[in-house]
């Protein structure tokens, strides 16, 4: 993978892109003298980890035969002081589905195994701890 970031003199502002003409705006807040046009670097890490939780979700649950219709992935990043990134994090899973509870519990725990975000978070000794909230359809069809 090639990745490339584009900055003009003059602001905060990052252009990244994937080499597959996927594009990224990265700034700073207007707090801190940026424009706030996209997300700093940092909490697009934040971002990459609960997108990787979601989409490796999908395949393990997929490749499981674990049926669910929604899931969302909320991710925490806690600091333990102010001149580390962070120290810890935290993922609320939060899966829409009639499966077994155990059988949800073991696709996000191949879920974490596989995820190469999560990977990379652990190897910097970050640890992602999770929670898996299961909702299913009520009668009516609503959650």
């Amino acid at each position: 993978m090639n990745v490339t970031a584009e900055h003009a003199a003059g602001t905060y502002r990052s252009v990244v892109d994937n080499g597959r003409d996927h594009d990224v705006v990265l700034d700073l807040p207007e707090a801190l003298d940026g424009d706030d046009q996209g997300p700093t670097a940092l909490e697009l890490s934040g971002m990459a980890l609960a997108g990787c939780i979601s989409t490796i979700w999908a395949k393990v649950a997929h490749n499981s035969n674990v049926d669910y219709w929604e899931i969302e992935v909320e991710v925490s990043l806690n600091k333990a002081d102010a001149a580390s990134p962070f120290a810890a994090s935290e993922a609320v899973v939060r899966v829409e589905s009639e499966a077994d509870p155990d059988r949800l519990e073991r696709v996000l725990d191949k879920t974490m195994e596989a995820c190469p975000v999560g990977r990379l978070f652990e190897e910097a000794g970050v640890e992602t701890e999770t929670t898996l909230v299961q909702t299913s359809l009520a009668p009516n069809g609503t959650a």
